[in-house]
């Protein structure tokens, strides 16, 4: 992996990259899943969850926000700060999100959004869950992701779960 010096010093929303940046990022990501698998236009609901840390100061450090924005394609890089606070109250106030910016689904902040502030995924104090089903509560699609630092973000592919052991000390 590469890392410029631009990817270092990023552009994001929020008082942390970790908790703001990333699962913008994570949730984009599994947006693009979706896409790529070509089940976006069965998509009838997604649910978030956010575990360890960001399940803990989820609110007071913007982690929601974030994976609302994300949820509905916005980057770090471009999203309007100033429109934040507004989207996020149109989207808690409507029940409506719009999936990658193109597929309008019910989405409750209080049912579909999980802050897990006393459980923590394996691999990584930053993690985060994400589904979606269909309109039968059939599950589609489901990821992992790690919100690893500086905004960087890994799935459950690239974690190396497999290989992190705990510390026995």
């Amino acid at each position: 992996m590469t890392v410029s010096v631009f990817d270092l010093f990023s552009v994001g929303i929020g008082p942390s990259s970790s908790h703001t940046v990333g699962p913008m990022r994570a949730a984009t990501l599994f947006t693009e899943r979706l896409r790529r698998a070509d089940l976006l236009d069965q998509v009838a609901r997604v649910r978030a969850e956010l575990f360890g840390s960001l399940g803990a100061t989820g609110h007071g450090h913007g982690s929601p926000k974030a994976v609302l924005l994300g949820l509905e394609g916005h980057q770090p890089e471009t999203v309007d700060p100033v429109a934040v606070a507004d989207r996020v109250d149109e989207i808690r106030e409507s029940g409506r999100l719009l999936l990658d910016g193109t597929r309008e689904i019910a989405f409750s902040v209080d049912r579909d959004l999980v802050l897990h502030r006393r459980k923590s995924l394996p691999v990584h104090p930053n993690g985060m869950r994400f589904s979606a089903s269909d309109g039968a509560g059939g599950e589609l699609l489901a990821a992992v992701y790690y919100s690893v630092g500086g905004g960087f973000v890994v799935d459950d592919d690239a974690s190396g779960a497999d290989r992190i052991k705990p510390d026995a000390t």
